[in-house]
């Protein structure tokens, strides 16, 4: 019996994919609008050569994704999540810091500024206008106000499209990710959803695109109440393997760069344990058989992260419907984590 046309979108959903409905529309403004700051935090960049980029949850992933991109342009770049900041600080002088939150009233976003007074080179970046942050340091602002549901999927992209225009401030070309932004490449997650339709749990991992799993695992987490994880493609390697097997679903991510063989190696490691293995793949390379492989125009950066984004989070809430009742109301915590 197909359950899908019997019961009502869950509200929560229901708001999710408003959110994700008008995320590529929100995401290209949010470029356009960012480019004067961007230009300043670029600035800033060019000057110190080092940057930390602080925040939590889904802004911490979003870290984790561009960090590599602009260790790649030669700039000293580290993200931390802020909590971990406040309790065993980095040094802070001579480096650019980015603070990001998209409601810009985090209870870290608070304490950080009142204990530090933030710093000369410190920018924010937020979808809030008029938040604690926003107000408070120079900021990149994303176009479209404060993500109204819960899993983070609308900004995310936003706030990937205001690094894309510091990036392109930096001198990178942004042709290729707006191009994606501006046609959206459509996958069936079918094959996918199928593939897992008997795990209890879900295991993300990529290389240089470890960010976005990391996103991913988050949501999962957030909708499906399991406790589906993140670990990095080496990291996998040294020990967690021996999870794998039929119950512990693992979501790869190959891009076109140098680490795409080494997430080709785990995935065929992974299918001979048994475990269901999708693979979203940017790399132009041959499919992995027995992964569920979902193909992409080759690319990389953050054009591979614009492409797959989306879908992955298409894959996410369908996981998370097939399993709880009113998946995207959350029951434990709330969109703005207020407290510490």
């Amino acid at each position: 019996m197909n359950m899908t046309t019997e019961r009502t979108r869950p509200a929560g959903l229901a708001a999710i994919d408003r959110e994700m409905a008008r995320q590529h529309a929100d995401a290209l403004a949010s470029y356009e609008a960012a480019a004067p700051m961007a230009e300043k935090a670029a600035a800033s960049l060019e000057k110190t050569g080092r940057l930390l980029l602080l925040g939590m949850g889904g802004s911490h992933a979003v870290h984790r994704a561009v960090e590599p991109l602009y260790r790649a342009l030669g700039i000293d770049a580290v993200a931390l999540p802020l909590s971990e900041q406040l309790g065993q600080p980095l040094p802070i002088d001579g480096r650019t810091i980015f603070v990001t939150s998209q409601s810009g009233e985090s209870a870290e976003v608070l304490r950080w500024f009142e204990e530090t007074g933030g710093m000369q080179e410190t920018f924010g970046l937020t979808l809030e206008a008029t938040s604690f942050l926003a107000n408070t340091a120079p900021s990149l602002v994303g176009v479209g106000g404060t993500e109204l549901a819960f899993a983070a999927t609308r900004s995310l992209t936003v706030t990937f499209a205001l690094h894309l225009a510091i990036l392109a401030a930096l001198g990178e070309d942004p042709a290729a990710a707006l191009a994606v932004l501006r046609t959206p490449e459509d996958h069936d997650i079918a094959a996918a959803l199928a593939a897992l339709e008997n795990v209890a749990t879900v295991v993300t991992s990529g290389r240089r695109l470890q960010g976005v799993a990391e996103a991913l695992a988050l949501g999962l987490i957030e909708l499906s109440r399991r406790p589906c994880f993140s670990l990095e493609g080496g990291q996998l390697r040294h020990g967690p393997m021996e999870m794998l097997g039929p119950e512990i679903g693992l979501v790869l991510f190959r891009g076109l760069d140098e680490t795409a063989g080494l997430v080709t190696a785990m995935a065929v490691s992974a299918v001979e344990t048994g475990a269901p293995v999708i693979l979203f793949d940017a790399s132009g390379q041959a499919p992995v058989v027995g992964a569920v492989t979902i193909r992409f125009t080759a690319a990389t950066g953050l054009a591979a992260i614009f492409a797959m984004l989306p879908v992955a989070q298409r894959l996410m809430i369908a996981f998370a419907d097939a399993r709880v009742e009113n998946a995207g109301t959350p029951v434990r915590s709330t969109k703005i984590t207020r407290s510490e």
